[in-house]
């Protein structure tokens, strides 16, 4: 069973990083009607993916790996998982830009976005990149026994 959750865990983690890297270059690019679709329905996948990334994530600690105490204990742990927090909260930001979308696509046009707004949306979607990166530097060092 610890296999297999195992297993849930990094393809929810590996989802949740191909999203958020589709993210980025869908949004680098100029925003048509095709783009915004691709956007809102990776969003969605990014959003089911961290989900289920962090539920699995806490069975993982509290049942089938080394226990809640020795998690809650590493400093590794713990910035992983409030960078986790942090990047969900951040994620709300371009979540709610892209939802204000739904009623442009779905009369088959493209959304207008002014400048202000892209540049904050594609800023957050860095910050997250940068969160995640710094994320998986901690799943590194935890699988080392660092930092505890």
């Amino acid at each position: 069973m610890t296999t297999l959750f195992a297993f849930l865990h990094h393809l929810a983690a590996f989802t949740l990083v191909s999203a958020i890297a589709i993210e980025f270059a869908l949004i680098r690019s100029e925003l048509t009607l095709a783009s915004a679709r691709r956007l809102l329905a990776t969003d969605m996948v990014y959003g089911i993916a961290a989900g289920a990334l962090l539920v699995v994530g806490l069975l993982r600690v509290f049942f089938f790996e080394k226990g809640a105490a020795y998690y809650f204990h590493s400093h590794a742990f713990l910035l992983k998982l409030s960078l986790f927090v942090v990047v969900g909260l951040l994620s709300i930001i371009p979540t709610m830009e892209f939802l204000s979308w739904r009623k442009a696509v779905n009369a088959s046009q493209a959304p207008a976005i002014d400048a202000k707004k892209m540049k904050r949306v594609t800023a957050v979607i860095h910050g997250e990149l940068l969160a995640i990166v710094i994320i998986l530097l901690c799943a590194a060092i935890m699988a080392r026994g660092g930092w505890i």
